[in-house]
């Protein structure tokens, strides 16, 4: 009995640094959202240290309004830094560093707020900046997500090309073919579709008997 052997297409991987070229308008969306947050999180940081508190100093200290400790402002300092690393780089790094840091900081957020009042709170964290941490984490997360992540982008974005390939192809090719008509029809070469050819002159092809 013969054997059937199913063969399936071998799956493409897709690369993130693949969808976007790097001088997209996207890319400066998150070039800009990476610099603005990292400065703020180095710019406390660097502030942080300056006061020398304990590295793990519960008791903390005030920074802008935030409590901070050594190991918080060592944090944030590289956050920051590898925030500026993303804005340097730019296309899909800034927005994966931008997504990837703000779940971070979301997380973060929630288990400093369990953490409050107890001897385990290493970070000194306090009530404001549990609100400082959900806000960065959100402002990164839309800096990284904006034009990624929607159900309503645009057919020429790329990343919607790259999750609906056989639609993008079969709209390319609407498209190519659409084009070249309006290009024939300006150049008045282009026959009306479905029309049969024009008749001879009378007494062409015709021989008198």
């Amino acid at each position: 009995m013969a054997s059937h052997v199913l063969r399936t297409a071998p799956r493409r991987r897709i690369r993130l640094d693949e969808h976007l070229p790097v001088d997209h308008r996207l890319s400066t969306f998150y070039r800009i959202g990476a610099g603005l947050m990292g400065l703020v999180l180095l710019a406390f940081g660097i502030l942080g240290l300056i006061d020398r508190v304990g590295f793990f100093d519960t008791q903390g200290d005030k920074v802008s309004g935030l409590s901070t400790n050594g190991a918080l402002s060592v944090i944030s300092i590289c956050a920051g830094l590898l925030l500026f690393v993303g804005m340097v780089i730019g296309g899909n790094v800034a927005s994966t560093i931008n997504m990837v840091l703000g779940v971070l900081f979301i997380l973060s957020g929630f288990v400093n707020l369990a953490l409050l009042d107890t001897d385990a709170n290493f970070l000194a964290f306090r009530i404001p900046n549990v609100l400082f941490s959900f806000v960065v984490g959100v402002m990164l997360m839309f800096f990284g997500m904006y034009g990624r992540v929607g159900s309503a982008l645009p057919h020429d974005n790329p990343y919607w090309r790259s999750r609906h390939p056989e639609q993008a192809e079969r709209e390319q090719r609407v498209k190519a073919g659409a084009e070249l008509r309006a290009k024939a029809l300006d150049q008045g070469t282009a026959p009306a579709a479905g029309a049969a050819p024009a008749p001879a002159p009378l007494g062409e092809g015709r021989s008198d008997r």
